[in-house]
């Protein structure tokens, strides 16, 4: 399954990456189920980001490793695929572009792509998985809106 999700936001691109830190993994965690961040090496190739989910009766570990990253002169990409997957999941592939527009402008688009164990669990996982990458709409807007720090 596919997820396509696209944000413009007012800070020149390469500026974004600088903006792709732990901060901003730690203010994208969606408000259930609660993450915790056990492990942040970065977005360039090789480094490692593990997360443990709390569902309340039990908790699960995520890991993934970044396996690409790309800067050019219109463009920043990274790659992260699932390692180690929480037990509804069996791939993540989890594409974060980040493209030039104009001199001031970017368009932040995660491209998700997903399977579960079976494709009914798919179907299911699909809305809780949209609406969680939704939300990152308003975050990515106000942390990369182009105002000086403490003017949000």
């Amino acid at each position: 399954m596919r997820i396509n999700l696209s944000t413009k936001v007012d800070q020149p691109y390469l500026s974004v990456k600088e903006g792709f830190n732990r901060d901003l993994f730690e203010a994208l965690n969606p408000p259930f189920p609660p993450v915790k961040l056990l492990r942040f090496d970065g977005s360039s190739k090789g480094d490692l980001v593990s997360l443990e989910l709390n569902f309340l009766l039990f908790k699960q570990v995520w890991t993934s490793e970044i396996t690409a990253d790309h800067t050019d002169e219109n463009e920043f990409f990274f790659i992260d695929e699932g390692k180690k997957l929480p037990f509804f999941l069996k791939s993540w592939k989890h594409k974060h572009r980040v493209i030039k527009q104009g001199e001031n402008q970017s368009v932040i688009r995660d491209e998700i792509h997903y399977q579960g164990h079976h494709f009914i669990l798919n179907l299911f996982l699909y809305p809780a998985l949209y609406v969680q990458f939704a939300m990152r709409k308003p975050i990515y807007k106000r942390v990369f809106s182009g105002k000086p720090a403490g003017k949000n």
